[in-house]
């Protein structure tokens, strides 16, 4: 069984090499144009925060409604520009204070697909729907928002893009860009990094060849024997990860129908020892899947089905193969892991996507890059990856989560994996019963072509309207 590693103590591996310098200070000197006034929105930027080097970077923002129409906010993104400190800095995002309220304002890093001597790194802003509307005329108000190193070591400013040293007062600041339900309608970013994604006009038609599988999870148990026969494993053996001692259940696996597709369920249950945790994974039984695309709509939980909350569980959507030695070269791992309730040292929710080179069990080494989003990600959600032969990218609903580098590329074939389990017992120490549940609606990967969020939407519907609950034409190897 491959063991899949604890983050617990991720170190991000070393950033690609950095882009030639472009010109800096003044409109003019951005390598995009700025919208002009009378554009939908605008972005207002301000710093308390203003040496070039500081415990914290603080972007207060406002977000102005400068068109003529009523704006939903969930629908605005405010990208931030920086550069990051070192190969291994990882950040957090946090808010202090906003009109319209902090649990309304969500902050996501990522990485840049072509950096630049002023910016590697990027913070996207975001709002949920509690965020509301913005009339014509009207702003958000104050957003006072700060993002620090992981380490709370010092942080230099002076060299990143978006930093504004004599701005402490608000004003436009076209270095912070704004897109409006996917397209860019503020501001200038750095130097090929226009961060409009997907494009406003994907191809919808899906490849009409191409070696796939596509699974639409309908069986009838966990002991169907169609399962295993379609080349899935659900597991039983014991092992990582997760508590010691812990129980893999077959039985926690089941399949409903639910608004007419055919579902999975796993469900991780215990009451508070290890010796009742039972945890759940499916898992291909052949390493056979490297590069293409891989989609799967999943389910994700902030709650338990029954009993007390708080548990530090991770639900998973991912692909590996086994570390054959420590640090091994040819080590290969792609995650979508959502921590409902923290954990890893995070307080509250949080998305990771991760793409691994290698790792070290003991002592813990660990070589890899991850984009993050701390919110909360319960309910359905459309997950997708694509792995090329330059860049890993996630996507989550149709929008780019995270790109990463080439130097994290598989070099060996892979299984797909989905489970769900606990890091610990430390979140919630009750001996009440408790049981949560992941959900996934289908499971899709194409053999070594790309396709875009509305490609596998017209994939899927091709599927299902055929009929067909089942295919796997992809070869060994």
């Amino acid at each position: 069984m491959n063991t899949h590693p604890t983050p617990s103590r991720w170190r991000v591996a070393a950033a690609a090499a950095v882009a030639m310098a472009t010109a800096a200070g003044g409109l003019a000197a951005l390598s995009g144009t700025a919208r002009a006034a009378g554009e939908p929105v605008t972005v207002q930027y301000r710093t308390s925060a203003t040496g070039a080097t500081a415990d914290q970077a603080e972007p207060w923002i406002k977000v102005k409604n400068t068109g003529t129409s009523t704006v939903q906010l969930s629908g605005v993104k405010v990208r931030y520009y920086f550069k990051s400190d070192s190969g291994n800095a990882s950040y957090r995002f946090a808010c202090s204070w906003a009109v319209k309220g902090c649990g309304n304002i969500t902050g996501t890093f990522g990485t840049l697909a072509n950096p630049t001597a002023t910016a590697d790194r990027y913070l996207d802003i975001g709002f949920t729907s509690g965020a509301g509307t913005l009339a014509p005329g009207a702003d958000t108000g104050d957003m006072q928002l700060r993002f620090y190193r992981s380490d709370w070591q010092p942080l230099k400013q002076s060299d990143d893009y978006s930093f504004g040293a004599s701005q402490t007062s608000y004003a436009n600041w076209p270095k912070v860009t704004a897109q409006l339900s996917g397209s860019t309608v503020w501001g200038a970013a750095p130097e090929g990094n226009d961060p409009s994604d997907p494009p406003t006009d994907p191809p919808t038609d899906p490849p009409a060849d191409g070696q796939s599988l596509f699974d639409d999870f309908n069986y009838s148990s966990s002991s169907d024997p169609r399962i295993s026969a379609n080349g899935w494993n659900v597991r039983s053996n014991s092992g990582g990860p997760g508590v010691p001692g812990a129980t893999w259940s077959p039985e926690n696996v089941t399949f409903a129908t639910t608004g007419g597709n055919s579902v999975m369920n796993l469900r991780t249950s215990t009451a508070g020892t290890a010796e009742s945790t039972k945890q759940t994974e499916v898992l291909t039984k052949a390493l056979k899947f490297k590069n293409g695309t891989y989609a799967a709509r999943v389910n994700f939980s902030d709650a338990p089905v029954s009993g007390p909350d708080g548990d530090h569980l991770v639900q998973t959507f991912f692909t590996i193969n086994d570390l054959k030695a420590p640090m091994a070269d040819d080590y290969s791992e792609y995650d979508f892991e959502y921590l409902p309730n923290g954990g890893w040292g995070e307080p509250s929710n949080i998305l990771y996507t991760t793409s691994w080179e290698t790792y070290n069990p003991d002592p813990w080494q660990a070589v890899n890059q991850h984009t993050e989003g701390r919110q909360s990600y319960a309910g359905w959600h459309d997950l997708l990856l694509t792995i090329d032969n330059s860049t890993i990218k996630y996507y989550i609903d149709g929008q780019l989560f995270g790109t990463h580098d080439a130097a994290y590329l598989p070099e060996r074939p892979m299984s797909i994996n989905f489970n769900q389990w606990l890091i610990d017992l430390a979140g919630q120490t009750g001996t009440t019963p408790r049981s949560y549940d992941e959900k996934v609606d289908y499971i899709l990967h194409v053999k070594d072509q790309v396709l875009t969020p509305a490609q596998v939407t017209a994939k899927i519907n091709a599927y299902r309207s055929a009929g067909t609950t089942f295919e796997d034409t992809v070869s060994g190897g």
